[in-house]
Parts: structure tokens; C-alpha cells; sequence
């Protein structure tokens, strides 16, 4: 199974950004897919976005426009770029891989703290 490791959070102001970083333990040509979850506190996990291997990307309507998902095989790295930044964005995120279209998201990361003040 896939190990993977975010990085990149931290406190910002509202509508600055920061750049996540998910780095895998392999390589992550043949993964089906790749996405970025965040739990902000009492509340479930939720999808913020995916992109497939051919770079079909997907977005939870509270982030389209403001978020970007990208991934670099070659560095077996998934980023999220996040501009305009607003407190309701702040949540533990995580990073996440589907193998296959036949599974679903299964291997997580430990998370990365992202902070928005007011």
C-alpha cells in the first residue's frame, strides 16, 4: 500500500494562499487517482478535490476557482494550490489515492494543519 505524507500547511490570513504538498512513498504513475480530503473540527471528511492520472480534475463547489489540484508523476507528488483563503477553510487536510476505478480512496495520509484567520 501507498505511504504518503502532506506537507505544507500552516496559519494564514484570509485571502492568502499555501501550497500542499502530498509526497508518496512510490511511484504514482499507475494510481487511478489522487485527491485532497479535510475534517475541520466536529464535522465529517470531505472531498476538496481530485485529479486523475489524465489530469481530470475534480472540485468541491465551496473551493472551484480558488483551488487548484496538480499532480507530478515524475516526483510521485500531488499538490494543492489554495488562493483566497477563508476561515471556513480550516481543517486538517489529507491526502488520499484510489488504484483503480474499482475502489475507492483508501490510503491516507496523516494530514496537514491549515489555519485561516479573520
Amino acid at each position: 500500500q501507498v505511504q504518503l505524507v502532506e506537507s505544507g500547511g500552516g496559519l494564514v490570513q484570509a485571502g492568502g494562499s499555501l501550497r500542499l504538498s502530498c509526497t508518496a512513498s512510490r511511484s504514482i504513475f499507475n494510481i487511478y487517482a489522487m485527491g485532497w480530503y479535510r475534517q475541520a473540527p466536529g464535522k465529517q471528511r470531505e472531498l476538496v478535490a481530485t485529479v486523475t492520472g489524465g489530469s481530470n480534475t475534480n472540485y468541491a463547489d465551496s473551493v472551484k476557482g480558488r483551488f487548484t489540484i496538480s499532480r507530478d508523476n515524475a516526483k510521485n507528488t500531488v499538490y494543492l494550490q489554495m488562493n483566497s483563503l477563508k476561515p471556513e477553510d480550516t481543517a486538517v487536510y489529507y491526502c488520499s489515492a484510489r488504484k483503480s476505478m474499482a475502489t475507492p480512496f483508501g490510503s491516507w495520509g496523516q494530514g496537514t494543519q491549515v489555519t485561516v484567520s479573520s
